[in-house]
């Protein structure tokens, strides 16, 4: 299945504070079951005004429901083609 790496501007995102991190993975996990497990959720990277998310899922319209139902944006989604590491250079 597709990984997809989703860009979201939130402004003053990595000054979130623990409660509202919280709120928002709450309402991404209520969006995500309305998609009856079409769609998985992996992780999130919080930085100063962007939240940098990887999700499985068969294509990136159901990505981008996901961000309409959950009612945050999705500014950029791409569909990852390849992971490397350190280890890619052994």
């Amino acid at each position: 299945m597709p990984k997809f790496l989703i860009e979201r501007e939130i402004p003053g995102a990595g000054a979130l504070t623990e409660r509202d991190l919280k709120a928002v993975s709450q309402k991404s996990c209520r969006a995500l079951g309305q998609l009856e497990g079409q769609v998985q959720w992996q992780q999130s990277y919080v930085t100063g005004n962007k939240i940098y998310c990887v999700y499985i899922a068969p294509n990136e319209e159901l990505i981008r429901e996901h961000a309409r139902l959950g009612g945050f944006p999705a500014n950029s989604v791409a569909q990852i083609t390849t992971i490397i590491d350190p280890t890619t250079a052994e």
